[in-house]
């Protein structure tokens, strides 16, 4: 199926929070892991959404080149091709932006989307985030403001983050300490200066101890019972059920129940890599512990070509990678709902 239109992106998101369940967004840095996420996403017949953030996007144009732009560009374009041969919506989105960033990477993307809804296409992004975690809420909010007004005429959603992830991804690090929480406060501020959807479509990444990598149970405490006292609040003001459309970032490492109860409190979309990483990375690792006098030349002997061809092990890699993707919409209980 072709990548989703914006039509087809906001009815996902419509479909997700009304019957509680929750989309993965997995990120990719190369052909080879957007096809694992394809494949896991087909395999559990769950639509999903693949995303780069401002690394990822770095990589992909290149380890010499470093051009985000680009390499969202070509990763874009390379999605939008292979993505019609398998059976399910995918949604195309960029991960992390902080404010340095903006105008080397989403702006951009944006303007190009402009074009195309222009001349009658859909956007080559179908949203994008904008991370205001390390700046005040004020100004977090009122960039916000600004961006959503030209995602909407663009026909892209946007995703913003209130409150703090802690721990660090792609060099932006998130403090552990009392921002990891958002209040019911800052949520009524959301409100109030984004709208709930007449102003644009948004999805918001409230925070409740939420931190990104890999964590023991234990050492970080989260609470998802604070988007449920952040939705009820918001919601008896504004006279709206489950108000938000929530995005659960940091979540490696979180117990079944707890991925389960943000869910119910109106997460549409949760951002795996972490696990996916280490999926795809421990099949080739295998591989080559497996194959040590194949890959290498040991002892003057010449190896084994099959073993050290890259789709030996790069095959295994996208299959255990699949695998992961698809316990994630399992997990989420995506899994048999695509709108296909």
């Amino acid at each position: 199926m072709p990548i989703a239109s914006p039509e087809v992106y906001a009815e996902m998101f419509d479909r997700a929070k009304e019957g509680a369940f929750a989309y993965p967004a997995i990120n990719v840095t190369s052909s080879q892991t957007l096809h694992a996420a394809l494949r896991g996403f087909a395999e559990a017949e769950s639509d999903g959404i693949v995303q780069v953030s401002t690394g990822g996007a770095e990589f992909l144009s290149g380890a010499t080149i470093k051009d985000m732009v680009t390499g969202a560009t070509a990763f874009a374009a390379y999605a939008r091709e292979v993505a019609k041969k398998y059976p399910v919506n995918i949604a195309l989105h960029t991960d992390h932006c902080p404010k340095d960033k903006l105008d080397s990477f989403v702006r951009p993307l944006l303007a190009v989307s402009a074009e195309r809804v222009a001349r009658g296409e859909d956007p080559l992004f179908q949203s994008h985030m904008w991370d205001g975690s390390a700046v005040p809420l004020e100004e977090n909010l009122q960039i916000a403001k600004e961006l959503l007004e030209q995602t909407s005429k663009a026909k892209v959603i946007l995703e913003i983050e209130v409150g703090v992830v802690g721990g660090e991804e792609d060099g932006i690090v998130g403090e552990m300490n009392e921002k990891l929480y958002t209040t019911p406060a800052d949520g009524l501020r959301t409100a109030e200066v984004l709208g709930l959807g007449e102003n644009g479509r948004y999805i918001t990444a409230l925070t409740f101890g939420n931190v990104h990598g890999v964590y023991k149970p234990g050492n970080v405490k989260l609470r998802p019972e604070i988007l449920k006292e952040i939705q009820d609040t918001v919601g008896e003001k504004y006279g709206k059920s489950k108000p938000f459309s929530l995005v659960f970032h940091g979540g490696s490492g979180s117990l079944l129940s707890e991925i389960q109860a943000a869910v119910d409190y109106g997460v549409v979309k949760m951002n795996i890599d972490t696990d996916t990483q280490y999926a795809f990375t421990r099949a080739i690792a295998d591989h080559m512990f497996t194959n040590y006098d194949g890959v290498l030349k040991v002892d003057g002997e010449v190896g084994n070509k099959k073993a050290y061809d890259p789709r030996s092990y790069g095959k295994k890699a996208e299959e255990s990678m699949a695998k992961r993707v698809v316990q994630a919409c399992e997990d989420l209980r995506s899994a048999g709902k695509t709108l296909k």
